[in-house]
């Protein structure tokens, strides 16, 4: 694993990448503030992983975590 010192991993998935790229590196403290930072909307978020687990907007995020961002999936 590629870990840039102090920097939470940010992968995006679907339309989050639109202008924003796959894979981002931020020094955040809180998935809410990645969301603020890339002007996201929390509701456009379905399903937030922090380290490959179910996450909150305002847990504390330190060096090395990777947050996993994706959009509701639709569909028949």
């Amino acid at each position: 694993m590629h870990i840039i010192e102090g920097r939470i991993e940010v992968r995006l998935f679907a339309y989050l990448r639109d202008g924003r790229g796959r894979r981002l590196y931020l020094e955040e403290k809180t998935v809410r503030s990645i969301l603020k930072t890339l002007k996201i909307e929390s509701d456009e978020i379905s399903i937030l992983l922090i380290n490959g687990r179910d996450g909150l907007l305002d847990t504390p995020l330190k060096e090395g975590d990777v947050v996993s961002l994706f959009p509701p999936v639709g569909g028949g």
